[in-house]
């Protein structure tokens, strides 16, 4: 049993489970933000539909009935669309809707076998599909390296999988979604009280620790300036790590991200290459705080800071 153990959660076969999750991982980054996108539209469309939320808007009945004509329309179109989900449709081609066959969904080595392009229109694949791929299965091994062939490593395996799905999502779109950042916080409660982590008390507290901080960042600086400098997401991220990482963790992770993502900053500024608005999602540089921390490790990240 001990042996089967150590071959199922060896750094071999953890890495190669960890390129296949970061292939799904680029779907999951793909789709679920457009799945949101087309549930939020049919919220709204139900919700102009609604006589009693039409007419305590106060607008005039005319108006009234023109918006929810529109949403009529709106939901109409909506339903007339695919299936859209993280299963269905099969993976495609964006631009020719070429099906991709088993083979060319391989984790690296289609990308590699079709020169990084589309096998029906040579559209030009971007190469953040293998570097999703191969990031995710790195850090699988590297765990499986650090702890060991431990049933708990399993557990943190997917803690890593959510902060690749979460920076992903971010960096594209500036969304944190919820069904990835609450499930994360739950999780790592929950683990704490199994004991396969923390101890629950430093669980609870890096969770109420890391999402105080930055709220409370938050509305300093919208009185101050008027503006919202980032989003309830982040929050949720970083009572997340504080979740699976504990309390001291939480300035060494805004340390962290605040520098590297100052860095990506300024290349960006420099390189023209800044989104409208001149903003860098945080979230990306949180999730890579995070994961210093866990492959560094409590002890030694405090020692870079002198709190050892």
């Amino acid at each position: 049993m001990v042996a089967e153990l150590d071959f199922w959660l060896s750094p071999w076969v953890l890495g190669l489970l960890g390129l296949c999750i970061g292939s799904f991982l680029n779907v999951v980054i793909h789709r679920l933000p457009r799945m949101m996108e087309r549930q939020w539209l049919h919220d709204c469309a139900a919700q102009l539909q609604d006589d009693a939320s039409l007419q305590n808007t106060g607008l005039s009945p005319a108006a009234c009935a023109a918006l929810k004509t529109q949403a009529e329309q709106l939901q109409t179109a909506l339903e007339g669309q695919p299936r859209l989900g993280l299963a269905m449709p099969p993976s495609r081609c964006p631009q020719c809707q070429h099906q991709l066959p088993w083979y060319q969904n391989i984790p690296v080595l289609s990308w590699l076998q079709l020169r990084g392009k589309c096998a029906s229109c040579r559209t030009p694949i971007g190469m953040r599909y293998p570097l999703v791929e191969l990031l995710t299965g790195a850090l699988f091994a590297a765990l499986a390296v650090l702890m060991g062939p431990k049933p708990e490593l399993l557990l943190w395996c997917g803690f890593v999988t959510a902060l690749v799905a979460l920076a992903g999502i971010d960096w594209d779109t500036t969304l944190l979604p919820d069904d990835i950042t609450l499930p994360l916080l739950w999780a790592g409660l929950l683990a704490a009280w199994a004991g396969w982590t923390l101890p629950l008390s430093e669980a609870l507290l890096g969770a109420v620790v890391g999402y105080l901080s930055l709220w409370t960042v938050f509305w300093l600086f919208k009185l101050l300036t008027g503006k919202e400098g980032m989003g309830y997401g982040d929050f949720k991220l970083l009572a997340a790590l504080g979740a699976w990482l504990g309390w001291q963790m939480i300035l060494p992770i805004v340390l962290m991200a605040s520098i590297i993502g100052a860095v990506v900053g300024l290349v960006m500024k420099l390189r023209s290459s800044l989104r409208e608005g001149r903003y860098v999602p945080f979230g990306p540089f949180l999730a890579g705080g995070g994961l210093v921390v866990l492959l560094a490790g409590n002890q030694r990240v405090l020692g870079w800071l002198g709190w050892a």
